[in-house]
């Protein structure tokens, strides 16, 4: 029994030794390229470039497969900024994918939410908390506003309500100059 024992932990030793070589030996990176192409897009999910979400619209636009302009939330500062990343030529914003609007969050009429859930499954990011046959409420800090809650609602009690700019919300909109430090075998005049 003992022997038996014995028998099975050195095989398991044996495995989780093969196994973690192989987990080190056989890694499978991230395209860099794709990583950088999803960070510069809003993570608002909401497919209307076409992709189910921010990641697969930029492994799309990494393979060569969609354009840089199909963002309509991340807008004409999101295609810029792509197109500045992959060298390509800016793009107005496609009028089939949508209109760029202005930033905002879904608000629930909570007299008139009926509890159906169906805003709470159609939600990408879970912001929304609620329970069957309860009110439901809106998490705004989580809410990226891509109005995905909006057309299942039966008793359209979710409307859009910009944010407003204030300190915390405020961006710079305009590009900014690269400082770049001088080289020590430049020559002065």
């Amino acid at each position: 029994m003992i022997d038996a024992l014995w028998v099975m932990a050195l095989g398991a030793l044996v495995l989780g030794a093969a196994l973690g070589y192989a987990s080190i030996k056989f890694k499978v990176e991230g395209d860099p390229l794709v990583e950088k192409i999803d960070a510069l897009l809003p993570q608002t999910q909401c497919g209307q470039c076409g992709y189910p979400g921010c990641r697969p619209y930029a492994e799309a636009i990494a393979k060569g497969e969609a354009d840089i302009n199909q963002c309509p939330p991340g807008g004409e500062e999101g295609i810029r900024k792509l197109a500045d990343l992959l060298g390509r030529e800016f793009k107005p914003l496609s009028a089939e994918h949508g209109v760029e609007k202005p930033k905002s969050i879904a608000v629930i009429d909570e007299n008139l939410c009926i509890g159906c859930t169906l805003c709470l499954q159609a939600c990408p990011v879970d912001a929304i908390v609620g329970a069957a046959k309860q009110m439901h409420t809106v998490i705004a800090s989580q809410c990226t506003g891509c109005e995905l809650c909006i057309p299942p609602c039966p008793v359209n009690c979710i409307h859009m309500e910009p944010i407003p700019e204030t300190i915390e919300t405020w961006k710079w909109k305009y590009p900014t100059i690269e400082i770049k430090p001088v080289s020590p075998t430049a020559s002065h005049a």
